[in-house]
């Protein structure tokens, strides 16, 4: 069994299954061209998709929906904030504020 997402007309993720290639082709959950195969473990299409997310056909692979208003998609199709995160973040849990556009701690 394999892992399948229903993407929309505009190419955002309406559901994931698992199901059979033959399965995906026969129809029975709409038109086969709709469902992209992925991988759980992230072995390819970058990473395991959800609800929301975007298929980015160039690329072959899965975006995540956008975290915040300010934040851009880098080379590597990952999401990157306006500031960096603070260099003690291995120890300090940091927030995004998006409002004043800085991470914030708890």
């Amino acid at each position: 069994m394999s892992h399948f997402a229903q993407i929309n007309n505009e190419g955002i993720v309406q559901r994931v299954i698992v199901a059979e290639q033959d399965f995906i082709n026969s129809g029975a959950v709409g038109d086969a061209f709709n469902w992209i195969q992925c991988s759980y473990n992230s072995n390819f299409r970058k990473q395991f998709p959800g609800i929301g997310y975007k298929w980015d056909h160039a690329h072959q692979m899965f975006v995540e929906p956008q975290p915040f208003a300010s934040w851009n998609l880098d080379a590597n199709l990952d999401w990157q904030p306006p500031v960096a995160l603070p260099a003690d973040s291995d120890t300090v849990s940091y927030g995004w504020d998006e409002a004043a556009q800085l991470w914030v701690a708890p």
